[in-house]
């Protein structure tokens, strides 16, 4: 070999040994960690992402965390996760300081439902009792004090015990530990099949953002691709979840070890929660910092645009 083709060989290879990592570090999916409570019908879009193949038509690769809504923000400000899915939560804590942004609101009202047991017949029948909520500052937790708030009853009248989560609620409830609990579908209807009943629909009692995608601002800054391709998948996923009731029932009622009616049920649920756009409502964010308002400072001059991101929804790019 000449001296000539020796060289344009190992210029060649040189070049190739660049470009090869440079080709699996773009085909290296993003890798993504979020956060749940518990198995809960409204983290629906998630799983189906995850299981239809998603995801991974985006180039991410998720992972699902379980741990307590209260630890989740800093969870996420820390990098032990990605993302967290409630958007109140996202709120409480950004009102705290914590440099987080909402990325996704997919749902403008809530299915709370107060579920108890047959020898609870009016609200004051409560006083004196244990009931279940998810977790101090949660959306159960608010609904329940608006509840008691709207029935005169003193919130130091009743006993609250925090489970961690919708599921862990529920195996309280039917497990006679507490007299009542907040349950969002399908956990409601299967209480009401094990002789439990749906005393009062919460969800109009209170102005309180429900399920999207919260990020801290340094993973928009740091990873906005691997942000926008998770928002796009999810919003994809909602999608898929409208045109295609049969077999997100079927999901839905393998999932959460339900009947077929309760499964369509849940889903018929969902479907009416859903906005059109993945925007929060500016109206509902606001009212629920007016709750908030009664509880801590919240500054008069909190600005709640500087804790929301739209422009990484599909087609604000």
């Amino acid at each position: 070999m000449t001296m000539t083709r020796r060289a344009l060989f190992l210029a060649m290879l040189w070049v190739f040994g660049l470009l090869v990592p440079i080709a699996a570090a773009a085909d290296a999916p993003y890798k993504i960690r979020i956060g749940f409570p518990s198995l809960a019908f409204s983290y629906m879009p998630f799983y189906v992402a995850q299981e239809k193949g998603i995801y991974k038509k985006y180039g991410i690769e998720s992972e699902y965390i379980q741990m307590a809504t209260t630890i989740q923000p800093q969870a996420v400000v820390n990098g032990n996760i990605n993302y967290l899915t409630s958007v109140s939560t996202g709120i409480s804590a950004a009102v705290a300081g914590l440099p987080l942004t909402i990325v996704i609101s997919f749902c403008d009202t809530s299915p709370w439902v107060l579920v108890t047991n047959k020898d609870i017949n009016k609200p004051q029948d409560l006083i004196g009792k244990t009931v279940a909520l998810s977790g101090v500052r949660t959306s159960p937790y608010y609904f329940f004090h608006a509840f008691m708030k709207k029935f005169e009853i003193n919130e130091k009248e009743v006993n609250a015990i925090s489970t961690g989560g919708t599921a862990d609620s529920f195996r309280a409830l039917t497990s006679n530990r507490v007299v009542a609990t907040v349950l969002s579908p399908p956990f409601d209807d299967k209480a009401v099949s094990l002789g439990y009943k749906k005393f009062m629909q919460l969800g109009s009692l209170a102005d309180i953002p429900y399920v999207g995608l919260v990020t801290s601002q340094n993973e928009i800054k740091s990873n906005r691709e691997s942000v926008r391709r998770t928002v796009a998948a999810v919003m994809d996923s909602l999608a898929w979840m409208r045109t295609n009731k049969a077999e997100s029932a079927k999901m839905i009622r393998d999932k959460f070890k339900i009947n077929q009616t309760e499964a369509e049920n849940t889903y018929d649920t969902f479907i009416r929660l859903l906005n059109t756009d993945g925007r929060l409502s500016l109206k509902v964010a606001r009212g629920y910092l007016d709750l908030l308002r009664q509880e801590r400072p919240v500054p008069p001059d909190f600005d709640l645009t500087k804790v929301v991101d739209h422009s990484l929804l599909p087609g604000n790019r």
